[in-house]
């Protein structure tokens, strides 16, 4: 071989070797940009919710839907000078949507979990709580600690990561299929179920919201809890290839934020509470939930 083939072939072989970077590289900057062209031409977003779950998202008086979620995802539709339609749906159907395509968004007190992050892009959070049980008045179900929860009926939507703990303490799940929290309290109160697992905020509002059943259940304070996803916050669910929607969402997010317009949401659907911030409470316990999905 001559020297100027030997430069030949090793000239040659550095292509095929940088040849794919660059090409990852194209394809990658070409997905982007397709992305973002998307948004661009994008009139409307179609942003999955339950519709059932007070008082983030549910049906006011008027029947129109409405809450805390719904309101924040208005307002960052408005911010990005997009109409909004919402689409309502389990937790189940809104993975899929998410997806599939059929929603670009998805909001209903979604946490930010690692697992979440590797299925989905997720928002940064606007919301941060904490976890809490309801149980009856009359003998708080029999649970006064967490391991009471052994042989106990939890209400709750099925794949969620409240019945997952829930089933992992030892309870038996019983699940419901996107109903109204009056479903869920009724149920505790006449002994169909012991207990629900979920977010206090969102507890507490619906006891407040429905009285009669705020004779008959309590949250115990002494049962105060946290998963490995609840001190994450909560957010805007998005598909993953969407990054052009996640980054104009984030940056709508910040300005919301930043002049108080999540902050007065939050006070009118929290009762008066700023859920934008995290808790100052005594959490009993930290789980770790196994196998969390939603």
């Amino acid at each position: 071989m001559t020297h100027a083939n030997h430069k030949f072939s090793i000239v040659l072989a550095l292509l095929i070797l940088v040849l794919p970077i660059i090409l990852v590289g194209c394809g990658s900057s070409k997905s982007a940009s397709s992305s973002s062209d998307k948004l661009a031409k994008q009139k409307t977003l179609v942003v999955a919710t339950s519709g059932t779950l007070y008082p983030t998202s549910f049906h006011g008086d008027d029947k129109k839907l409405t809450g805390f979620d719904v309101e924040v995802a208005k307002a960052v539709s408005k911010g990005l000078h997009k109409k909004i339609q919402f689409k309502e749906m389990d937790v189940s159907g809104t993975m899929s949507a998410l997806n599939n395509g059929t929603v670009d968004m998805a909001v209903n007190d979604y946490s930010i979990s690692k697992k979440r992050e590797k299925q989905f892009a997720l928002s940064t959070p606007y919301k941060f709580s904490f976890d809490s049980m309801i149980v009856r008045k009359k003998d708080q179900s029999g649970i006064h600690s967490f391991a009471d929860l052994k042989g106990k009926k939890t209400g709750g939507e099925a794949g969620t990561s409240y019945q997952r703990l829930a089933k992992q303490l030892g309870a038996t799940p019983v699940n419901y299929d996107n109903v109204s929290n009056d479903v869920y309290l009724k149920d505790v109160a006449n002994g169909r179920t012991d207990a629900i697992l979920n977010d206090y905020y969102l507890q507490s509002m619906a006891l407040k919201a429905l009285p009669d059943m705020n004779k008959k259940l309590m949250i115990p304070s002494n049962l105060y809890f946290a998963t490995q996803n609840t001190k994450n916050g909560s957010g805007i669910l998005m598909k993953k290839s969407n990054t052009a929607l996640k980054d104009a969402v984030n940056k709508e997010l910040a300005k919301l934020l930043k002049n108080g317009t999540i902050k007065k949401i939050s006070e009118k659907y929290y009762g008066g509470a700023d859920v934008t911030h995290k808790p100052q409470v005594h959490i009993a316990k930290t789980f770790t939930v196994k196998d969390s999905e939603q």
